[in-house]
């Protein structure tokens, strides 16, 4: 069992997805010493409210053999982008997530269902307030406001490994005027599209309009910014549809 103490600050893993980290060429006991580093570190980011480098350095003051892997350094940034929280809905997570699929599934089949958004034309009941996306050709329903994975405006492919690519790279400053496509998730619709494809266009599901493009190895945002991987939807090929709560389960359309 874990110390109550780690349980109270909201730590039980490095990260929920410290069981996907990627095997290290490490001895399996110099990988225990990384990750009792890190979970350490991470205890001291949450309760010190310390950045990760220096809940870092601390440590290695106390302890000068304290050391982990590039893997665990990496989540404990990802962490501190988050807030000191695992928030699994959160854009920063989600790209993280999308940035692993690469690794874990190289040949992209068989992936796992979470990693797709719920389609929101198969919902017919039940869609919170928010904000969502259509097909401007045929008005199918394609995404909602909650998929968007915002990211702050770039100067190029300056992150095209994902590995030289750093939390704040992916967090969003607000307004995003440079950009002519919104990036996505991707959506239960696209499922078949991808699955064992590096990259190609991104077609309506109902009318086949060109809505825009995926690459797994990553693709240029207008401002900029290279997004990895990047599921882009073109903003001239959509229309923004915002939903009003109404009496009972149903929304209103504005």
């Amino acid at each position: 069992a874990e110390p109550d103490h780690l349980r109270e600050a909201g730590i039980t893993a490095v990260l929920t997805v410290d069981s996907e980290e990627p095997d290290f060429n490490t001895g399996a006991g110099v990988e225990g010493v990384s990750r009792s580093v890190a979970v350490m570190t991470a205890f001291m980011m949450k309760t010190d409210q310390l950045t990760f480098e220096k809940a870092y350095e601390n440590l290695k003051t106390i302890k000068p053999e304290a050391k982990m892997n590039e893997g665990f350094e990496w989540q404990l940034k990802l962490y501190q982008a988050m807030g000191c929280e695992v928030d699994t809905s959160s854009a920063v997570y989600k790209q993280y997530r999308l940035q692993k699929v690469t690794e874990k599934y190289p040949e992209l089949q068989n992936l796992p269902q979470e990693l797709f958004a719920v389609d929101p034309s198969a919902i017919t009941q039940g869609l919170k307030d928010g904000v969502l996306y259509k097909c401007r050709k045929c008005r199918r329903s394609l995404f909602r406001s909650s998929s968007i994975l915002d990211h702050n405006e770039g100067s190029g492919p300056i992150a095209f490994a994902h590995k030289r690519m750093t939390p704040s790279l992916m967090l969003t400053t607000g307004s995003q005027a440079q950009c002519t496509s919104y990036f996505i998730e991707p959506v239960q619709w696209m499922e078949s599209t991808l699955l064992g494809v590096m990259d190609g266009q991104l077609l309506c599901p109902k009318c086949n309009a060109k809505l825009g493009s995926f690459n797994w190895y990553g693709e240029q945002c207008s401002c900029g910014r290279w997004i990895t991987p990047a599921f882009q939807i073109h903003k001239n090929r959509v229309d923004e549809m915002k939903m009003l709560p109404v009496w009972g389960s149903q929304t209103r359309k504005i």
